[in-house]
């Protein structure tokens, strides 16, 4: 009984994974007015300065000077906004940190799971690091196919309603 309550936790805590993650893709692509309006907004100010890549030689330099640049374009195409399209973007900023919240969340506990079904069912450290590879990979792949299925499947409907 303790091996079915161990799989049983196993499976249900990575379905704890793939939903989340399901849901973030669902939620943020009906978002597209958002993701076109700060495009648009991008393309009014010049692109970011580049650091040389002699900073390298100092990476955390690099790093620092990088940083910079990228803060001030971003401070650019904030400015260039309008009101109601920082209002989107600032949704979707907030929609997509949730969601990863709440994935990152599952995966902590999702860990857990998958050391104690290792433990279970005695099986090694190597076997519960591919578990939890391959999982993650098993979430990302549900989401992603269910997304690709459902656009084929109205692009198709889709094709035969307009003749």
């Amino acid at each position: 009984m303790e091996h079915l309550a161990a799989w049983a936790g196993f499976l249900g805590v990575w379905c704890l994974v793939a939903g989340p993650i399901y849901q973030a893709n669902l939620e943020l692509r009906a978002e597209d007015l958002a993701v076109d309006r700060i495009r648009a907004a991008s393309k009014q100010v010049p692109a970011p300065d580049t650091v040389s890549d002699w900073w390298w030689l100092l990476p955390p330099m690099h790093w620092v000077l990088r940083r910079r640049c990228q803060e001030a374009h971003k401070r650019m195409v904030l400015d260039v906004m309008q009101d109601e399209d920082y209002e989107a973007l600032t949704h979707f900023v907030n929609k997509a940190v949730g969601w990863m919240v709440v994935a990152v969340g599952g995966f902590l506990i999702a860990a857990k799971e998958s050391y104690g079904l290792c433990q279970e069912m005695e099986w090694s450290n190597v076997v519960f690091w591919t578990l939890l590879v391959v999982m993650a990979a098993l979430s990302n792949g549900f989401s992603a196919g269910r997304i690709t299925r459902t656009e084929r499947h109205l692009a198709r409907h889709a094709s035969r309603t307009a003749t």
